[in-house]
This record gives C-alpha cells, structure tokens and sequence, in this order.
C-alpha cells in the first residue's frame, strides 16, 4: 500500500504543478528554497498555505474554512463528507484532496488517506504538507525507511521545516543503529 505512494513522492523533482495553480506560488517557492531566503521561511509557508486553500468560488473557500474546522475538532466523518461534495466540485483542487487525506488518516484509513495524497501530489508536486502526511503514515505503520525517504523529499522542497529536519535526523539514527 505504501510502495505506491512513495513512488510518486520519490519521482516529485521536475513535475509541474498543475497550470491551474496560481503562478505566485512559483515564485514563493523559488524563494523558499534561497538560503537564506527574502523574508521569513514560515511567512513564506504561511502565504502558500494562503494559496492552497483560497478558492476563486466563495462558497467552496468558505467550505474549505468549514472542512478545516471539522478536521480541527476531529469531525473527520463530517469533514470527509464535506470534502466529498468540494472535490466533486472541483477535482482539480490539490487542497481538497489533501485535506481530505489528513481526515482520512484521523479516521485510521491509511488506504483512502495514501490514495487521496497521490492525487494531492499529481496536481501540486510541491506540496510538502501531503508528502509529510505520507511519512506520518509510515511512521504509524513503523515504516522508518519510507517515512525518512518522504521526510527528506519534504525537505528538498522547502528546508526550513525544523520539526521535518529533526524527525529526519531521529530516524536516520534509528536506521543507523539497525544497519550496523
């Protein structure tokens, strides 16, 4: 169930983010990944995430607020029902698969989360957020290899994630320790 998934997550460099996408984030990106970077790396994660979730349609941004709500409080039933009708809306809405993959994951539905997290990365390739919930996954699963791997690919994407940088330097202690 995870070989898919990582997969993708281990072919991400070089795929282009769907063209529907707001073309800032191109440029946020770029500077996330100077060292060091233009202004803050967490103001620069804060207006990706501005940017993932916003919605040209009203009335789906305002779900979206909804669903992340739901997901806040552990509604994960209602926030998945939710999503449902947004991703129905709007398949091509990275945001809407990858939130309803973090519901999924609260409901213990790892299949359902690592599908809907393949498709987050088709459209946003970048999307470090997903590829982290990937690894959480992993690690539920006591997969430290592929959690380190996705972690990593985390990484590569945007290298100011400090709790990222730490989980990544525990787990390649942890593998060290059972390689020698």
């Amino acid at each position: 169930m995870l070989s898919g998934a990582l997969r993708t997550i281990l072919a991400l460099h070089g795929r282009a983010p769907h063209p529907r996408l707001p073309r800032r984030l191109d440029e946020l990106f770029g500077d996330l990944a100077r060292t060091p970077p233009p202004r803050p790396a967490n103001e620069l994660e804060q207006l990706i995430w501005a940017l993932w979730i916003g919605h040209e349609d009203r009335a789906l941004a305002q779900r979206m607020l909804r669903a992340t709500k739901l997901i806040g409080t552990r509604r994960a039933d209602e926030a998945v029902a939710l999503l449902d009708q947004m991703i129905a809306a709007d398949p091509d809405w990275a945001e809407a698969w990858n939130k309803r993959a973090t519901a999924h994951y609260l409901r213990g539905d790892d299949a359902a989360a690592l599908a809907d997290i393949e498709r987050t990365l088709a459209l946003e390739p970048r999307h470090f957020g997903a590829v982290c919930g990937f690894a959480q996954i992993a690690l539920r699963r006591g997969q430290h290899a592929p959690a380190l791997a996705a972690f990593e690919t985390a990484l590569g994407i945007d290298p100011h994630l400090d709790g990222v940088a730490q989980a990544c330097a525990v787990l390649n202690k942890r593998l060290r320790g059972r390689l020698n």
